[in-house]
């Protein structure tokens, strides 16, 4: 997202080299989703950049190839699942999480699949599993197996909420684009380990995006004062004012909480002058 067209010039400063856009995006949030990681397994080297750009406490949660997670369901990804972990290396203790999105189609039947992957994962990688099958959400049955194989690996549970999306009908473009594209998943607040992630899925219009909020808010309040660390990733359908928002809810949790620390300090978009 540090390359998102519509932050350029007006968030973070343009044009600038490929080794300084992670930096100036590392100015207003202090996590960043490691989408692109799903496409393709980037080099060891493009990650070393992201290392240097980044402060050791920079959180970064990695999606896992498409390969590992779609097309082989998480079944004989030896190979894959090294490359992977090989070319990350360099983060160190940045790597937050590993991202496992599953598709809607890996059902509680597939749990057995899920627990011999989870299994296998190596010290010190902490995984994060987003599952998008209702029956995990609707069947009771389903949700404590699925909980059960995440508590048995300190695994958590990503949430995507969409539900601000979908109260009523869209009313722009991008949100019309997400309405085709996005999950319908119920609502889930419960965290299972110290390090809850949530990704939250707003509208275009600010307002509603904050009121859409408020429960995540209540949430995160409480997982700091039971001693938790959450992860929020704040969206909206055209992600054009994300990390300012990122920044209110920061804000909002952080008036809450006053021993938070505030966000970091956003690199000026444009040079100072005298006047």
């Amino acid at each position: 997202m540090w390359t998102h067209t519509s932050w350029q010039g007006r968030l973070l400063a343009h044009p600038l080299p490929a080794r300084d856009r992670l930096r100036h995006y590392a100015g207003w949030c202090d996590a960043v989703e490691g989408n692109t990681t799903f496409y393709a397994t980037p080099s060891r080297e493009t990650v070393a950049s992201w290392a240097e750009q980044t402060d050791p406490d920079f959180r970064f949660v990695l999606k896992l190839p498409k390969v590992v997670t779609h097309e082989r369901r998480l079944g004989d990804v030896t190979e894959p699942m090294r490359a992977f972990l090989a070319a990350i290396e360099p983060l160190g203790p940045r790597t937050h999480a590993l991202w496992i999105q599953l598709p809607a189609s890996f059902a509680p039947a597939d749990l057995p699949v899920l627990t011999r992957f989870l299994r296998r994962l190596p010290d010190p990688y902490r995984p994060a599993v987003e599952v998008r099958h209702p029956a995990f959400f609707t069947n009771p049955r389903s949700t404590r197996l699925l909980e059960g194989v995440l508590a048995d690996a300190t695994a958590e549970w990503i949430p995507f909420d969409t539900t601000a999306l979908f109260q009523d009908r869209p009313t722009s473009d991008a949100e019309r684009d997400a309405w085709t594209k996005k999950p319908r998943t119920p609502l889930r607040t419960h965290a299972l380990t110290d390090r809850p992630i949530v990704r939250y899925l707003g509208r275009d219009d600010t307002a509603r995006t904050v009121a859409g909020w408020q429960h995540w808010i209540d949430a995160c309040v409480d997982w700091l004062r039971e001693g938790r660390s959450p992860t929020v990733f704040v969206h909206t359908p055209d992600n054009a004012d994300a990390p300012v928002l990122a920044r209110r809810f920061h804000d909002e949790v952080r008036a809450r909480v006053p021993d938070l620390p505030p966000p970091p300090e956003p690199i000026p978009a444009e040079p100072s002058t005298l006047f």
